[in-house]
């Protein structure tokens, strides 16, 4: 099988690629600062320098796969509220002209890989895949922007992709601007961590390692034109996670400093994933032993994200 990944050295993707030893992987990667061939070292698979925009080097390279894998994105909220022309070109039009492609050579199967962030926030209970999009930063509403265009192709041309949404990931490779490296390596180096306002804001989280399994699963089962959920196996305030940081690490509540909320902070993110569960998926990493190998990792491979500093 010819797989094609899109953002394949960024954390998810590179892991995906990992975990594909028997398949004729192809990566393309732009290698922004959260992209690192380092990541995928070993792997043994072909690799293409290269912007998911650039509508004629995917007419190149996208013919001859049996599956693509859409895992390229600016994915980080901060970011996206600093500046959002980045996240607009790479998440919309990037997105839109990778299905194109796909169009144009005919790709057996396409799967978008999406975020809850794309529904906003909720109170209570969980979302189903039929929930309206509310998204409220910049970053989710171009991950939305992005699933409608899947879905268009889909209902419009036919092309059979289809879509995951997924929690907060965590593990190994993630770059030390998302919440648990950020604050495993800045306890590591005896500087605080930074709380966003009251600590309150709750998310599932999910080892990319399962999260990766659920996208294989959905790349062989998944129907066309249909959104999967791929739901975390801990759902915890950020005071919660910042307590069993501090706890794995041997630190206490003085390496905290509260800082003013995030501009538009969602409070709570929920998925109900009995969609995919269905289909044969079940989480097999607990979040205690995700984060205490997440935790392991960090402290053995310092020269890794020192260099992301």
């Amino acid at each position: 099988m010819k797989v094609l990944v899109t953002g394949g050295a960024g954390f998810i993707g590179s892991h995906f690629v990992r975990t594909m030893p028997d398949a004729r992987v192809t990566v393309l990667d732009l290698l922004t600062y959260a992209g690192d061939r380092a990541n995928i070292a070993g792997a043994g698979h072909e690799f293409v320098h290269g912007d998911i925009c650039d509508a004629e080097l995917l007419s190149r390279l996208v013919p001859g796969h049996d599956i693509v894998f859409h895992f390229a994105a600016e994915s980080h909220v901060d970011r996206s509220i600093a500046g959002a022309s980045d996240f607009v070109r790479t998440n919309v039009l990037g997105t839109q002209t990778l299905l194109q492609a796909c169009l144009e050579a005919e790709i057996p199967k396409v799967v978008q890989v999406s975020t809850d962030e794309v529904y906003g926030t909720i109170e209570t209970g969980s979302w189903t895949e039929d929930e309206p999009l509310r998204p409220r930063s910049p970053y989710a509403a171009t991950k939305a922007s992005a699933d409608l265009i899947a879905m268009a192709y889909a209902t419009t041309h036919g092309l059979p992709v289809s879509i995951t949404r997924c929690g907060n990931n965590y593990g190994p490779y993630q770059f030390p601007e998302k919440v648990i490296p950020l604050f495993i390596t800045n306890l590591l180096e005896g500087k605080k961590v930074p709380l966003y306002g009251d600590g309150g804001n709750v998310r599932d989280w999910i080892h990319v390692d399962d999260h990766c399994r659920a996208i294989r699963l959905v790349g062989e089962k998944g129907q066309p034109g249909e959104v999967y959920h791929v739901a975390g196996t801990a759902e915890l305030s950020n005071v919660e996670l910042t307590r069993l940081l501090l706890d794995a690490v041997g630190a206490d509540w003085s390496s905290v400093e509260q800082v003013p909320d995030r501009k538009g902070h969602d409070r709570r993110y929920s998925l109900d994933d009995s969609k995919l569960r269905a289909v044969g998926y079940r989480p097999a990493m607990s979040f205690e032993e995700g984060l205490a190998a997440t935790v392991r990792w960090y402290v053995d491979n310092p020269s890794w994200w020192k260099a992301k500093r």
